[in-house]
């Protein structure tokens, strides 16, 4: 997207309300020239007042401080799943890569947004270690996204036996009892969620 096309979605999640603009793209990792236009965008969206949140694949050290100094607030790069189970789901990159961006952006001096996705066919053990690798990394995230998989017809997790509501509960829980000073959100799949399941999940830590 162009800067400016960027710059009126902040400026209508602005006068909504929001107080943080969260721009994505699904790199596998970003390329100098994008880098480029990102930090412009970061930029101007900040002169708007709000915070802001970037999840762009992988980073190196160099690209993470570029970004800092473009001023971005946050970057979201979760870690999805544990260990074990990860490279069931994801091919195109290792866990250790994840950590080592986690790693660039804590030293940049960016806040930290990483969490995981219930409901690929994980373990509830996955789940423990999941949450466990997050609260054993050198700081605690600021924030936790929990999210739950939303299952897209045609992809490979289309059909998976779907999560109990109660575990799901019970993973907001622990990352609340875990990280407790970390912003807990309930994130992708929320708008499938009953009304009770969220109430729930607010109950028992969610922010």
């Amino acid at each position: 997207m162009e800067v400016e096309a960027v710059l009126a979605r902040a400026r209508a999640a602005r006068d909504a309300g929001a107080t943080r603009f969260c721009m994505g793209a699904a790199y596998r990792s970003p390329k100098a020239r994008e880098l480029t236009q990102i930090a412009a965008m970061v930029r101007e969206v900040r002169a708007l007042g709000l915070e802001t949140c970037a999840t762009l694949g992988m980073l190196t050290p160099d690209q993470a401080e570029e970004l800092k100094a473009a001023g971005l607030d946050y970057y979201n790069h979760n870690l999805d799943t544990s260990a074990e189970h990860y490279e069931k789901i994801i091919t195109t990159r290792t866990y250790q890569d994840r950590l080592d961006t986690l790693a660039a952006v804590r030293a940049a001096g960016i806040k930290v947004c990483c969490g995981g996705i219930l409901g690929m066919g994980e373990t509830e053990i996955d789940r423990a270690k999941l949450l466990h690798t997050l609260a054993t990394l050198p700081e605690h995230p600021e924030s936790v996204p929990i999210n739950q998989l939303v299952q897209v017809p045609g992809t490979p997790l289309d059909g998976t036996a779907r999560l109990d509501p109660l575990q799901f509960v019970r993973a907001i829980a622990v990352a609340r009892i875990l990280m407790p000073k970390a912003h807990v959100r309930l994130s992708a799949g929320r708008t499938e969620m009953s009304d009770e399941l969220q109430a729930l999940c607010f109950l028992a830590g969610a922010n």
